[in-house]
């Protein structure tokens, strides 16, 4: 039976899972979590800020050797339901090498809160960053977002935060309905209401900040088409950004344009905070 976009059950399933998709994703995550712990031993001084009540309302801040410099506030992914901010300190070497500082932010998953409870976490979040980052070196009033999968969807939704200036989505969903659909939805329990209102691509605002949509040529084709269509629905509303597209990277390899400090997506990063 047609489940969504001419896909059974079993295609749509397929279709969302990166981590079957990419055979050693397990070895690449392991490679992360051995280079974020060696960025925190490099960098202990300002892990785990605490921005809220729960256990994950922490944020991992790296600073820029400059003062007053641009802040990226980077969202993990995971489907909202799996990783934590820790395996993604590696990232801070990419943008530390342009002296834009990284605050990597924790949140409860699923199903401990809801989509909407996560939403509302990050938007809490980014306004502990921008109150309190003058404290840690940081420019309030340069205040970007990145995130990554899940993380993707919840940075664009988080450019309607009044402190943010603009924002870089990594390989995002911005359509739910299909993750409602799948396999994914045991422990989000989303439903119809939730798509239509946390969806960043039934939500195309009257204004926005910059926003680049980045994927990989050699991700899932949902993956890929969500970018895409995202990005054109964006560009037909007149909002300032851009798509780009990543050669010869998968879900998981992309993050290395992060993390390189020659990577394509530091350099989107550090034109983005020079703009």
């Amino acid at each position: 039976m047609t489940v969504y976009r001419g896909m059974d059950q079993a295609a749509l399933d397929a279709a969302y899972n990166n981590t079957a998709a990419v055979a050693d994703s397990a070895r690449l995550i392991a490679d992360w979590d051995r280079r974020s712990a060696a960025i925190a031993s490099a960098y202990p001084r300002d892990l785990d800020l605490r921005y809220g009540p729960r256990e994950r309302n922490r944020i991992d801040y790296f600073r820029a050797q400059r003062e007053n410099a641009p802040v990226l506030a980077f969202i993990h992914g995971g489907y909202w339901q799996m990783r934590a901010k820790e395996t993604f300190r590696f990232l801070a070497a990419g943008p530390l090498s342009c002296g834009i500082s990284f605050a990597s932010i924790g949140y409860t998953l699923a199903p401990d809160a809801t989509l909407h409870e996560i939403v509302q976490e990050v938007q809490t979040a980014l306004s502990w960053i921008a109150a309190n980052v003058r404290n840690y070196g940081g420019d309030a009033n340069r205040l970007y977002v990145s995130g990554w999968s899940a993380g993707g969807h919840l940075s664009a939704m988080s450019l309607a935060h009044p402190s943010v200036r603009g924002g870089l989505a990594i390989s995002g969903i911005f359509d739910l309905e299909p993750i409602r659909l799948s396999y994914l939805n045991g422990k989000l329990r989303l439903e119809a209401p939730d798509v239509a209102c946390l969806s960043p691509r039934s939500n195309i605002p009257a204004a926005s900040p910059p926003l680049t949509v980045a994927y990989g040529t050699r991700e899932l084709a949902e993956l890929q088409r969500q970018s895409r269509e995202f990005a054109a629905a964006r560009a037909q509303a007149g909002l300032r950004g851009t798509v780009a597209p990543l050669d010869d990277h998968n879900h998981f390899s992309i993050l290395e344009e992060l993390a390189d400090p020659k990577g394509r997506l530091t350099a989107l990063v550090c034109k983005l905070a020079c703009a």
